[in-house]
């Protein structure tokens, strides 16, 4: 199964799952490059388009499995503080700068 990584769910505090290491790596890798650091932000949707073009295809064939690897990421950054989720809606978030 390979290297694994521990992420957190800010909708659930205090509780770790277990991930593969190397896709984590490229999707927030894809994150840093597409996902912008001030409002507006983006929605759910934008966001998993945005970093489909910065995935290897290696890890990601044809962007398989890369909405939930987004959604993953996404939550995981917010727990440690390095993504915001913007007060509107639809909701959009940011990487914290």
């Amino acid at each position: 199964m390979g290297d694994m990584i521990e992420v957190q769910n800010i909708n659930t505090p205090g509780k770790v799952a277990r991930v593969n290491a190397a896709k984590y790596a490229d999707m927030l890798a894809a994150f840093e490059k597409a996902v912008p650091r001030a409002s507006p932000g983006l929605t759910q949707d934008q966001l998993r388009e945005a970093v489909k073009p910065h995935l290897s295809d290696a890890l990601y064939p044809g962007g398989k499995t890369s909405g939930w690897w987004a959604k993953t990421v996404q939550l995981d950054l917010e727990a440690k503080g390095k993504m915001l989720r913007e007060p509107v809606r639809p909701l959009r978030w940011h990487l914290a700068v």
